[in-house]
């Protein structure tokens, strides 16, 4: 069923439900709209850009894991109730496996298996806010952090771009941050920018919270939000930052660096480190029942940790990233170059970006308004797609350029 609902059919409903029905994922209905252009020009003619859907298929270790482990493992193991944190062999080797990559001392007590890394966001979000506790977070970012703060009645602060790097804004930042702050989100590399946050700026980021926390006397903590940790390019390196500030919490998804968003697979990091360690671990696991979740899938705990070390190829997303851009550029499109991700973040060429990327459909080219990630006057370009389908677009991006010659 179509994530749409019409007029006359929201009575029944929540009241707290109709702003979200109403405002339903933009990316979601530009998604359901290219199923509707395909199936009325022809899918080889209707460029969609719009989600953010892995292209490339799981390793192939990952398919003998599954076959390895439901033929192997005992059935009360495969399929029954666990720790609300997950199997604990599990939780192990990724601490094990994060301790080998970034030379940190984690054990399994440190990991919380979770249903991706949105379920994990939810949880941390349910251990930490109050209603009425401000949670910081830096344009342009994912639209649904919105609705999970909203989910346990926090408030969303926004920070504004540096538009010349998209790096964080570290001053204004500073003036954001008051007695309510509760918590950072930081997502690098960043969806929709690509852009990876430097280790200068996770310093200058962590400064500022150590120094507003003594200020207030409170506890301000970083949720880092990590799915796009291994997506990266040209040797750039993501700091890994649990190392930079104690109170930092890592939320990780295996939906693309295993191309397995479906399966809704993941994991929290809560360092010895964080200050109330040991309320903040138990709170996160009772929160992980609590919200439904119960415990991440068993078969799917069991899947990764054989395949830790492992990655889908990522040198598709690279090719088709250095097609897009370059092409784009010569067509005079303004174009931050990703580090990592696979977006392409695009200056509209006016000032209304979804009246840009109306324009856009005209020539079958489904692109995401800069406003749903908080920052107007800018699209997002998804490039986890088919090589073809990016050649075969750069007709059609020329022709809408030339319409703002």
């Amino acid at each position: 069923m179509d994530n749409i609902c019409l007029e006359g059919r929201l009575s029944m409903i929540a009241k707290s439900m109709v702003k979200y029905v109403e405002g339903s994922s933009v990316t979601r209905a530009m998604f359901e709209e290219g199923k509707k252009l395909a199936a009325k020009y022809g899918a080889e003619n209707v460029f969609d850009f719009s989600l953010g859907n892995p292209s490339t298929p799981p390793p192939e270790s990952v398919k003998k894991a599954l076959s390895d482990i439901l033929n192997e493992t005992e059935p009360g193991r495969l399929h029954g109730y666990m720790n609300n944190s997950g199997h604990e062999d599990v939780r192990e080797a990724v601490a094990q496996s994060l301790n080998k990559r970034f030379g940190t001392a984690f054990s399994q007590k440190n990991i919380l298996m979770t249903v991706g890394a949105a379920g994990g966001l939810n949880v941390i979000l349910k251990t930490l806010a109050d209603p009425g506790d401000e949670i910081i977070a830096f344009a342009p970012y994912f639209g649904e952090y919105n609705n999970y703060v909203a989910n346990f009645g926090g408030k969303m602060v926004v920070v504004a771009p540096d538009i010349l790097s998209f790096q964080p804004d570290i001053e204004e930042f500073g003036k954001k941050i008051t007695a309510k702050t509760k918590a950072v989100i930081i997502n690098t590399p960043n969806n929709p920018t690509g852009v990876v946050y430097s280790e200068d700026t996770i310093k200058k980021i962590a400064e500022v919270l150590y120094n507003k926390q003594e200020e207030y006397g409170t506890q301000i903590y970083i949720i880092s939000d990590e799915p796009y940790r291994e997506l990266v390019y040209d040797g750039v390196k993501v700091p890994y930052i649990t190392k930079y500030y104690k109170n930092t919490i890592v939320g990780y998804s295996y939906s693309k660096s295993l191309s397995l968003p479906g399966e809704r697979i993941g994991y929290l990091v809560i360092p010895d480190e964080a200050d109330d360690f040991e309320n903040l671990l138990c709170a996160a696991n009772v929160a992980n029942r609590i919200l439904g979740f119960v415990n991440a899938p068993s078969i799917m705990q069991l899947a990764v940790a054989r395949c830790l070390e492992e990655t889908t190829d990522i040198s598709v997303y690279d090719t088709n990233r250095k097609l897009l851009y370059n092409k784009l550029v010569s067509y005079g499109f303004e174009c931050v170059k990703p580090e990592g991700a696979f977006y392409l973040w695009v200056k509209a060429l006016e000032d209304d970006d979804i009246s840009f990327v109306n324009k856009a459909k005209e020539f079958n080219l489904l692109l995401v308004p800069g406003s749903s990630f908080m920052c107007p006057g800018y699209v997002r370009i998804a490039y986890c797609v088919d090589t073809d389908m990016i050649k075969r677009s750069f007709v059609q991006f020329e022709k809408l350029a030339r319409c703002y010659n």
